[in-house]
């Protein structure tokens, strides 16, 4: 057990790094450059490459970058089943805790904000292994979606909870159904709940990193990553994991086949849309889901801003700094007693 000074309560307790930003703005170049500078192991923080098969589109750091830095909550899960950000906070919770145990520097990276809510700020009581579920409702909830539309099940989420429907992208098949059931299974809203009743992450200093670069540079890089992941197979791959959600009896649990770039492949693949349209629909979506990240993300507290990208040397080195002095404060806890004891005997000689 690390035993803390009373007046500097976090000195000595082990570092937890947390990078933070909108899509494509080098989270995980960044995150892999500090892992490898500083002998850290990577906490992915995305809510689809926990999926196994997601590879294209979520844009998982590549089989190079994992075996320069191990990482750790990429391919936890089959497509057809459920993870909420509960499940998410408890084995992101034990992946640090572990890494920190074996004297490495735990990193979480990632833009999944409610992911980073749970693991951070802690999960409602609701969220814990069996509470507030039930299988039937959300079969039903499930069918809904499916038979109905995304509009429609969005719009009765509006009613139960207009701030977390605020919050919920409508075609968020797995948020919105889960959001839906927690407020019908509570009586009050989730919204209500992730207020109240959560007990944050202790036993570590936090240093959040937020990556802020210029907004029309990186609109630039997400349509070229877009069209990027389109030439490198999504189409292929997305109906490869139809065809595997579909053998399986679970295509509306494939919540994840509704996230940006899988649902206009799949659009495409229905012949709803043709490629150039899919392309420019999976452009717009992720410049639309990088304002909401970056609102998000603004409400973090003690983030340290960089005004660029993860993978610019400037800025791998104005985060390399900021881990430096952290880890300094860790290594040489006995400066603030130092400090505390002359500013005592200060204070002694001039009464």
């Amino acid at each position: 057990m690390v035993e803390r000074n009373a007046e500097f309560p976090n000195v000595g307790l082990p570092l937890l790094v947390v990078i933070l930003g909108p899509t494509a703005s080098g989270k995980t170049a960044l995150s892999v450059a500090l892992g490898a500078r500083f002998g850290g192991e990577v906490v992915s923080c995305d809510s689809i490459a926990i999926y196994r098969g997601f590879e294209i589109g979520s844009a998982k750091p590549s089989p190079e970058q994992r075996e320069r830095v191990p990482h750790h909550l990429l391919d936890v899960a089959n497509p057809e089943e459920p993870y909420t950000a509960g499940d998410y906070g408890r084995a992101a919770r034990a992946a640090i805790g572990d890494i920190a145990a074996r004297g490495k520097l735990p990193i979480v990276s990632g833009g999944s904000g409610l992911y980073l809510r749970a693991l951070l700020q802690g999960f409602f009581a609701g969220s814990q292994p069996g509470s507030l579920r039930s299988a039937a409702l959300r079969t039903r909830l499930q069918r809904r979606f499916e038979d109905r539309g995304a509009a429609r099940l969005h719009r009765l989420l509006r009613r139960l909870d207009p701030v977390s429907a605020g919050r919920i992208h409508p075609n968020d098949a797995s948020k919105v159904i889960r959001a839906v059931e927690v407020s019908l299974l509570a009586r009050q809203p989730l919204s209500e709940l992730w207020r109240t009743g959560r007990e944050g992450l202790s036993g570590f200093r936090i240093l959040r990193i937020g990556l802020n670069p210029d907004r029309s540079q990186l609109y630039e890089r997400i349509n070229a990553r877009a069209r990027s992941m389109f030439a490198s197979g999504l189409v292929e791959e997305t109906e490869a994991l139809l065809a595997r959600c579909s053998a399986a009896g679970a295509t509306a649990r494939c919540s994840a086949l509704q996230s940006l770039g899988y649902r206009q492949a799949a659009q495409f693949l229905r012949g709803e849309i043709d490629r150039e349209r899919a392309v420019a629909l999976t452009c717009q979506g992720h410049r639309n889901y990088a304002k909401r990240q970056q609102t998000w993300f603004r409400r973090e507290p003690a983030v340290a801003w960089l005004a660029g990208f993860g993978d610019q040397p400037e800025i791998r080195g104005q985060a390399e700094k900021l881990v430096r002095q952290q880890l300094a404060e860790r290594s040489s806890p006995d400066r603030h007693d130092d400090a505390a004891l002359e500013g005592a005997r200060q204070a002694g000689s001039a009464n």
